[in-house]
């Protein structure tokens, strides 16, 4: 019945009006004429031989004339079985993000809300992934990097896939140490070069200076201006965090952010330092709302036309109710 309820539609309900003199047409035929004024006798013995049958014929045919403009005043009205379709059309924005995969991001110097340690790759991860999440309109791609970078994602709107392979992420997944940023931003601008698309950005997510790679930092983000892509750098990591000696000899705070906000402002962007989960968390908001997508949405009706059924029961109710006079007519006067 709710499934009735949701698609059942009248599509020229209007019709539906021509129930109102059909009502009153039942009516008059159910109201009684006058007495006789004047009784005499008469054959009424013999003109009374077979009216039983000619009385039921004319009493049963008749209704099914009547009723057979139920079904045909319904079928004028065009009953439809309507299913609606949410139909979306968007210039999605194409992104990468970059993303660190150094030792160094072992780093638990974040906290989760109920203030155990988190490290650095955990945050970063679930902050992507609810970005990402957020963006259904958009291609987006995955570009992990320490010493070298590594195409983790492909360009999708396979958000779905692209989410496990997030998860996968490690790491010891790649065996260069290092963080070669300058190499991460010219992989990741070659993915967005190889597309058509009025918008295209990196978001490089990194907690330390680039120390490896062919090409440095300031000549990939040049290289990526040229082509018009913007980078939103994101450098992660608390003030008192340090790199482990574990990690390196003399530890220290690797941030280059002098570094990080010339790129981003060579391409037109903006940069952040996220120092706990929820300054990381509204850097990716911010970004968001900066780098929006235009989309239009519009419903679809799709009908399915139900006036022949309608339509064909008028016409075998009106066939049944003449068959039925025509065959048993009233006796002559």
């Amino acid at each position: 019945m709710r499934e009735f309820i949701e698609h059942f539609r009248f599509a020229q309900p209007q019709w539906l009006l021509l129930f109102v003199p059909l009502v009153l047409l039942l009516l008059l035929r159910r109201g009684r004429g006058a007495e006789a004024a004047v009784s005499f006798s008469s054959l009424s013995i013999l003109v009374s031989l077979g009216a039983t049958v000619r009385r039921t014929a004319f009493s049963i045919g008749l209704p099914l004339l009547i009723i057979s403009l139920i079904p045909a005043i319904l079928g004028m009205a065009r009953p439809v079985w309507r299913n609606e379709y949410q139909a979306k059309t968007a210039s999605g924005i194409d992104i990468v993000v970059a993303l660190d995969v150094s030792l160094s991001m072992s780093i638990d110097d974040f906290r989760t809300p109920d203030q155990r340690p988190l490290r650095r790759i955990d945050a970063a991860k679930s902050v992507v992934r609810d970005f990402i999440e957020g963006r259904p309109d958009d291609r987006i791609g995955l570009v992990i990097y320490s010493g070298q970078p590594y195409i983790s994602g492909p360009i999708t709107l396979d958000h779905e896939w692209l989410l496990n392979k997030l998860s996968d992420v490690r790491l010891e997944i790649l065996k260069e140490q290092g963080t070669a940023i300058g190499s991460a931003i010219a992989a990741s601008a070659d993915k967005l070069n190889a597309r058509d698309s009025k918008s295209r950005i990196i978001v490089l997510i990194t907690d330390g200076a680039s120390n490896s790679g062919k090409l440095s930092p300031i000549e990939a983000a040049e290289l990526s201006k040229r082509l018009g892509i913007k980078i939103y750098t994101v450098a992660i990591g608390t003030m008192e965090g340090r790199v482990s000696r574990g990690i390196q000899r003399f530890p220290r705070q690797e941030f280059d952010l002098p570094t990080l906000r010339k790129i981003a402002g060579l391409t037109g962007a903006e940069h952040y330092w996220a120092q706990n989960v929820a300054e990381l968390d509204d850097t990716f908001k911010t970004i968001d709302r900066l780098e929006k997508s235009e989309s239009e949405g519009h419903t679809v009706i799709d009908d399915t036309e139900l006036y022949l059924w309608f339509c064909g029961a008028a016409v075998l109710l009106a066939l049944a109710g003449a068959s039925i006079l025509a065959f048993n007519p009233p006796p002559a006067p």
